[in-house]
C-alpha cells in the first residue's frame, strides 16, 4: 500500500465520519453535495478547531482519483477528525494493517524479504521528515493600537498557495511557518481586520492587526457585566445593521438558530451565563460599517 492508497483509505474514514453526524448521508465523494460540503466544513471548524476551503475539498476529496498527496497540514487535519493525532500515525496504523499479509511467509527468505520491506520503508519515513525540515520563523500576533498579543481563539490564519489555503495553526499568539521562501500568509478575526502579509526570510517578527471598532464593542457587550441597560440599548442601535441576522451553531450538532436585529439585541441588554459561553466566529459589515451578520458557536 503506497501513500496515495493510504489517503484514498483517509478519504473513505472522512466519509464514515461524517456519515456519523449526517447519517441521513448515503452517497458517496461523487454525490457530496455543496450542502455537504459546508456541513463538513463547519464539522471540521468544530471538531478540530481548522479551517478548510470549499475549493480544496473540491480538488483533492470529491476527485475518484488522486495524482499525488495534498500537503501535509492539510492531512493532519483530517487525520485528526477521524480520531488520528495525525497524519503520521494514521499512516502507520494503516502500514500495520497490511504489514501481517505481507509478512506471511511459506518460507524464510520471504521472512527476511518482508522485514527489510518494512524497515526500508520506515527508514524512507525517516529520511523524508529529516530532509523536508525548513527553517521555522516565529512571528507575534498584535493589536496595532495597544501592542498587547491577540488571543489565539480571536484570529486564524491561512497560508495560500496556487490558490489553495491551508490552515496555519495559531499557538500563544505567535505562527510558525517555514522562511525558506516568500509565502502568503491571510489573518482573519470577527473582531479585527482582515490582513495580508507575504513572510520570508526577511520578515519582521510581529504582525500587527488593526481592531473593528464596532466588532469590539460587540465583544464587550456580550463579554462584560454593564448594568446600564439603556445605554448599551443606544449603542447597539448604533452599531447593528437594521436587517441583521444572527445565526448560532447549537451544540451536540442540534442545529442552528435564528435572531433578527430586536431578537439579538434584548439577549445583549440583559448579560447571562449563556451569553458569555457564545463565542463570535464571523462577523460581516455594510457599507456603513454597520454589523450586518454574525456567526456564533456555542462553547
Amino acid at each position: 500500500m503506497n501513500l496515495i492508497d493510504v489517503f484514498h483509505k483517509l478519504k473513505n474514514d472522512v466519509l464514515l465520519t461524517y456519515q456519523k453526524q449526517y447519517p441521513y448521508f448515503e452517497g458517496n465523494w461523487k454525490t457530496f453535495s455543496s450542502q455537504d460540503i459546508q456541513n463538513l466544513i463547519d464539522l471540521i471548524a468544530l471538531e478540530v478547531k481548522q479551517t478548510v476551503s470549499e475549493k480544496w475539498i473540491y480538488t483533492h476529496l470529491k476527485v475518484e482519483t488522486n495524482d499525488k498527496l495534498p500537503r501535509k497540514d492539510m492531512l493532519d487535519i483530517l487525520s485528526q477528525l477521524v480520531g488520528y493525532s495525525g497524519w503520521d500515525e494514521y499512516v502507520f496504523k494503516r502500514k500495520q494493517e497490511v504489514a501481517p499479509i505481507v509478512a506471511q511467509p511459506k518460507r524464510n527468505n520471504k521472512v527476511v524479504f518482508s522485514i527489510g520491506f518494512i524497515g526500508l520503508f520506515l527508514l524512507g519515513i525517516f529520511m523524508y521528515r529529516y530532509l523536508s525540515k525548513e527553517e521555522v520563523q516565529t512571528i507575534e500576533v498584535k493589536n496595532a493600537f495597544t501592542e498587547e498579543q491577540i488571543n489565539s481563539d480571536e484570529v486564524k490564519a491561512v497560508m495560500i498557495e496556487n490558490d489553495i489555503e491551508t490552515p496555519v495553526e495559531i499557538v500563544d499568539s505567535k505562527i510558525q511557518i517555514s522562511s525558506k521562501e516568500s509565502t502568503k500568509i491571510v489573518l482573519k478575526s470577527p473582531y479585527y481586520k482582515d490582513k495580508t502579509i507575504v513572510v520570508g526570510k526577511e520578515s519582521a517578527n510581529t504582525i500587527t492587526l488593526q481592531p473593528d471598532d464596532y466588532a469590539m464593542m460587540l465583544k464587550g457587550f456580550m463579554k462584560s457585566d454593564i448594568k446600564d441597560w439603556e445605554t448599551r440599548k443606544e449603542q447597539l442601535q448604533k452599531i447593528l445593521a437594521d436587517d441583521l441576522e444572527v445565526l448560532v451553531m447549537l451544540k451536540n450538532d442540534l442545529g442552528i438558530e435564528y435572531f433578527n436585529k430586536q431578537e439579538f439585541s434584548e439577549k445583549l441588554i440583559v448579560p447571562s451565563v449563556a451569553l458569555k459561553r457564545m463565542k463570535v466566529i464571523d462577523i460581516q459589515s455594510n457599507d456603513k460599517n454597520e454589523i450586518k451578520f454574525i456567526r456564533i458557536i456555542q462553547e
